[in-house]
């Protein structure tokens, strides 16, 4: 079983950070003076000074012996791990994407050297080489996510042969059962297996996607001496919460991990948020940290920010653009469309005029379909690299949208959507945004609006500072390019 070994999987993993801590350090020290600085001295005698002595930290190169250095090790090794810790990075991660792994050692390697460059500051140590720092920043965080990513593969193929498996025992027949088990299967990766189901009401062989159930709940003492499970996850349906409290006590009293999955909890945020009443735990069915003024203000400030700076460095290319767009056919160069964003309350957004001009009951009619005879031949280059929507950079300077957020819908979408699909208005809580989490995750053009309102929700109810930076830098990794507009 599983739970023997995770002990000592767990300490092999910290090991395993440790020497890659001191590893990268060591390697970072020698390839900024045995080779960077070398790189410098034969530059100085070719009369290239002026870049590589700022770079290259002057006079300070090679002041300190090695021992100096390594003398750091004390410290940073242990409180990188301690971060990593923090990050989570120890905890069960089966669930997770290499991507989000490498955010969060990312921020740990980011508030390391933040801290490290603090701690030289308040000893008044200015010999340190920060260029040697930098190297290792990166030399650290790409080791510690390849060492990771070899790792999961691993386990993946470990898993593949029948080892390091999670055996899960569920409590009770319920949607949210179901919905566990297609969550199980579709992801084999994760190393679960359900091995069957315990419920009072269905009948005994009853499957569900090869699952069966098993036997009845009032059986789980015998389950639980006789069979040795990993974890039991309670799924009782909503009429046998009654039985809730007396399972709890029986799972833990038999030492077995167990998680509950409630049956309603397609009203529950994807982050619940609780409340404290006097020792009573209150659920906030929907919480919204942008609900919150610093938070508010903190992505404001961001928002102008990196408009002012997306201003200036597309200005050349909106020009170009702009003088395309001019000659590809009668019409303005932005094309304004009525949005509705934050409140409901609706605002004109800007885009490139991407099609042949129109009247305004012909583009109230519908989206645009595949080869759509209105759409310009510059125009169909400007959608499927999203550059028609550069002009909104304005819109976020000017506080109509957000550089991250739920894209902004037609009134008559609007209208037409919050009668089909539940809860679709919830995305009219915080601003649009230019790109968001639906979007990097291919929920872009023509593609389902329930999946899409999904993300929508789960960015609304987990946003943070550090998750619009994830947003961001997933737009520039997955690209701009969107097959599904046309």
């Amino acid at each position: 079983m599983i739970k023997d070994n995770q002990v000592h999987l767990n300490r092999a993993h910290v090991i395993l950070d440790g020497l890659i801590v001191a590893g990268s350090y060591i390697a970072s020290y020698f390839i900024w003076f045995y080779y960077v600085y070398n790189f410098r001295l034969n530059a100085e005698k070719r009369g290239i000074t002026t870049l590589e002595n700022y770079l290259l930290d002057g006079k300070n190169v090679g002041k300190l012996p090695f021992t100096e250095y390594a003398m750091a090790l004390s410290f940073l090794v242990p409180a990188y791990l301690f971060l990593y810790y923090m990050a989570h990075l120890y905890t069960s991660r089966r669930t997770l994407k290499l991507w989000e792994e490498f955010v969060d050692i990312f921020q740990a390697n980011v508030m390391g050297v933040v801290g490290f460059f603090v701690v030289l500051y308040a000893s008044h140590q200015n010999d340190l080489s920060r260029g040697m720092i930098a190297i290792f920043v990166f030399l650290n965080t790409f080791l510690t996510t390849l060492a990771h990513g070899l790792l999961r593969n691993f386990l993946r193929f470990i898993r593949q042969k029948g080892y390091n498996i999670k055996h899960i025992l569920l409590v009770g027949y319920s949607r949210a059962a179901e919905g566990y088990i297609s969550r199980i299967l579709d992801n084999p990766q994760w190393g679960y297996q359900i091995v069957g189901v315990l419920d009072n009401l269905v009948p005994i062989g009853t499957s569900y996607h090869g699952v069966e159930v098993v036997g009845k709940i009032d059986q789980l003492d015998d389950y639980l001496q006789n069979s040795n499970y990993d974890e039991i996850t309670i799924t009782l349906p909503l009429d046998d919460y009654d039985l809730l409290e007396k399972l709890v006590a029986k799972c833990e009293n038999s030492g077995v991990h167990t998680k509950f999955i409630p049956d309603y909890s397609s009203l529950f945020p994807s982050n619940p948020f609780t409340e404290d009443v006097q020792g009573l735990p209150v659920i906030n069915i929907r919480y919204v940290p942008l609900t919150n003024s610093v938070n508010r203000l903190a992505k404001r400030m961001m928002d102008i920010v990196g408009s002012f700076f997306g201003i200036i460095i597309f200005a050349i290319p909106m020009i170009v653009i702009a003088i395309l767009v001019k000659k590809s056919s009668k019409g303005p160069v932005i094309f304004k469309q009525e949005r509705i964003g934050l409140g409901g309350k609706p605002f004109m957004m800007y885009k490139f005029r991407t099609m042949e001009l129109q009247s305004e009951s012909d583009e109230k009619k519908g989206w645009t379909t595949k080869n759509d005879p209105r759409v310009t031949g510059i125009g169909k280059f400007l959608r499927r690299t999203s550059l028609d929507e550069i002009p909104q950079l304005f819109n976020i300077f000017v506080g109509q949208m957000s550089l991250v957020g739920p894209r902004p819908e037609r009134p008559q979408f609007v209208e037409k959507f919050k009668e089909q699909i539940p809860r679709y208005m919830v995305k009219h809580q915080v601003r649009p945004g230019l790109t968001g989490w639906a979007q990097i995750n291919g929920y872009r053009g023509d593609t389902s609006i329930r999946k899409r309102i999904d993300y929508d929700i789960y960015y609304i109810e987990n946003w943070s500072i550090a998750f619009d930076i994830r947003i961001i830098v997933g737009t520039f990794r997955h690209g701009f390019v969107n097959k599904n507009a046309y």
